[in-house]
């Protein structure tokens, strides 16, 4: 086999393998399947073997994002949490009560599927959170990258 040739297979190849894996996510074969949920607190935990998930209330350092302070009277504010976090890029609720939410994620082109649970703790006036990637090993800052961009939109809103 000639050089040339093998080079032109080569790439290819590598043209297939991308293409085969956006074919793959447009069909839904990339979505993973739900997890067990916890309605409300405590929050269901993390994988800690993995780096694809963040979590309120995860011990351990790679894992812990803070909480979302709420502004405000805390079941209003939860309430205002809850439009901004499905009104973010991808989100579809899947449940939805005055205590908590639970949301997919869905990515653009793969349709990789993260899930999102947000939990009112009224009493320290925050709302506790959980984000994590249904699939692979990591999420390259995806998930924490959402929690923030949500905290972000309610820290922007006035209090009521």
């Amino acid at each position: 086999m000639s050089a040339s040739r093998l080079w032109r297979g080569l790439a290819l190849g590598l043209l297939a393998l991308p293409l085969a894996a956006l074919a793959a996510g447009q069909a839904g074969l990339l979505a993973g399947a739900a997890p067990v949920a916890s309605p409300g607190l405590p929050l269901a935990p993390v994988d800690e073997s993995r780096d694809n998930a963040v979590s309120s209330q995860s011990l351990s350092p790679a894992h812990r994002i803070d909480p979302i302070r709420l502004r405000g009277e805390p079941v209003a504010a939860f309430a205002r949490l809850l439009d901004q976090a499905a009104a973010l890029p991808g989100v579809r609720v899947v449940e939805r009560n005055e205590r908590h939410l639970r949301a997919e994620c869905e990515s653009r082109w793969f349709r990789f599927i993260d899930d999102l649970d947000l939990a009112l703790d009224a009493p320290a006036g925050v709302a506790h959170v959980r984000s994590a990637a249904r699939l692979g090993r990591r999420d390259f800052g995806v998930n924490r990258a959402r929690v923030e961009a949500l905290r972000r939109a309610h820290e922007s809103q006035p209090g009521e």
